[in-house]
């Protein structure tokens, strides 16, 4: 391997980079960026690396989602806040129900930037560049809208700190407090029939919070009960971005990329001479690498060894996103792979974006059950092979959408058009997010179960 720095992606293939008319205006933006604050601090993405080492052993379960791309457009207190408690919800099934502790990170804070099929798109005739997320262009289907602008990465970065800081008051300022798990329930959810089996798992945990208390174990002195730990993560995908972002840690020495607390690589740009793959192959994030049906075993094996040639657990999360109708072809070559060679690893399932289909009325959408069936299938895979099911990574949203159909409420194709609000991908709402929860709940207290037994 060549030296690596910061900058050094540069000399490397460069996919879904978008086509900047003034070089000079981006230059200046970069220099901007790297004379600003980190947005994260090195000992947390460490601190986020040895819990993810835990994971790796089926010692905890990594719970990572949100937007599919954030907007400049719905940045909202209310937005994040939904998000958040989305997620805590999700989080406190898993504990509670899985038996499982739970890493969570949000896709949040920086996931401005969106992979494309194609550069351009065609409408009526006319042919304008592609939507690459917010950080980029606009979603207005205009000559100007579309025209890249570096100067929406500075838009990006002070949106991203924002966040950042909300989600650190939630997380350490209450809102975290096992003791308000009835309230992480979302209005609409309540008249899910999930909302009935929550409420009786939140009534079991007021009844043990009440026991802890009594035994002299609080709020006040069990800090775990009234705050968590929240983590950041996004794809690396728009590499002026990230490099400006990149920093020397003045501890170790390490460079870390100080825009999120894991960065992770996606199926497009995860080619082995690739300058994502340079890119992060020198940053000390714990990072996230998709892994498609396209996927070759021995090739996984050869980026493996790039990103994480020390092996060292919590580094590396694979990110197995095939299709429902595809995963029990494509999976187990993988898995049975990277557990010969002993690498290790965290396994994840990112059961969207191989099933995103488009219905009849033109939107895009995913149906819950094929999204339940693949996570069914990942987890049924690690239990044939002996293995962890390591984690979840899906977009979701806190909000009432009418993205993805199905779910307890039966979204049809005929209701998509009622809240449909995504920039990009379909994404689950806050009621099938807990449906899901409680799917991969089952699913861990069922493993833990077996390997007791064994």
């Amino acid at each position: 391997m060549t030296i690596w720095t910061p900058s050094s992606w540069r000399e490397h293939t460069i996919r879904q980079m978008p086509e900047y008319q003034n070089k000079a205006a981006l230059n200046n933006v970069e220099k901007k960026l790297a004379a600003m604050p980190p947005l994260v601090f090195a000992g947390e993405a460490r601190q986020l690396k040895s819990e993810l080492a835990k994971v790796s052993r089926g010692e905890a379960f990594l719970l990572q989602g949100g937007d599919c791309a954030e907007s400049f457009e719905e940045f909202h207190t209310v937005h994040i806040r939904d998000t958040f408690m989305a997620l805590l919800q999700m989080a406190i099934v898993l504990t509670f129900g899985g038996q499982s502790p739970v890493v969570k990170v949000g896709r949040m804070a920086g996931q401005f930037a969106k992979p494309r099929s194609a550069g351009d798109e065609t409408i009526d005739g006319v042919t304008l560049p592609s939507y690459r997320g917010d950080i980029i262009n606009g979603i207005d289907f205009t000559e100007q809208s579309r025209q890249p602008d570096p100067e929406r990465m500075v838009q990006a970065y002070h949106q991203s700190s924002s966040t950042l800081n909300l989600l650190r008051a939630f997380a350490q300022g209450g809102l975290a407090d096992i003791h308000q798990v009835h309230k992480w329930n979302q209005n609409f959810v309540e008249k899910s029939p999930q909302s009935a089996r929550y409420q009786a798992m939140a009534d079991q945990i007021d009844d043990s919070l009440a026991f802890m208390s009594a035994i002299g174990i609080s709020p006040l002195n069990t800090p775990h009960i009234r705050e968590t730990q929240f983590f950041t993560s996004h794809e690396a995908l728009l590499l002026p971005y990230e490099e400006a972002l990149t920093r020397k840690d003045s501890l170790t020495g390490d460079w870390y990329d100080c825009s999120a607390h894991m960065l992770w690589i996606g199926d497009r740009t995860r080619q082995l001479d690739s300058a994502h793959i340079e890119f992060c192959r020198g940053i000390n994030n714990p990072l996230g690498l998709k892994a498609g049906p396209s996927t070759d075993p021995d090739d996984l094996i050869r980026l493996i060894d790039v990103l994480n040639p020390n092996n060292g657990p919590g580094r590396l999360n694979l990110i197995v996103r095939m299709g429902a109708d595809k995963i029990a072809d494509h999976f187990p070559a993988l898995l049975q792979k990277v557990e010969a060679e002993g690498r290790h690893v965290v396994w994840s399932s990112d059961p969207m974006h191989g099933n995103t289909i488009k219905a009849g009325n033109g939107y895009k959408t995913r149906k819950v059950e094929s999204i339940l069936s693949e996570v069914k299938d990942f987890f049924a895979i690690h239990k044939a092979e002996g293995t962890h099911a390591g984690g979840i990574h899906f977009e979701m949203t806190g909000k009432n959408v009418t993205e993805c159909m199905g779910g307890a409420f039966d979204i049809k194709e005929a209701d998509l058009a009622e809240r449909y609000h995504t920039q990009c991908d379909p994404r689950l709402n806050a009621d099938q997010a807990l449906e899901l929860a409680f799917l991969i709940a089952d699913a861990l207290k069922g493993a833990r179960n077996t390997a007791s037994i064994a």
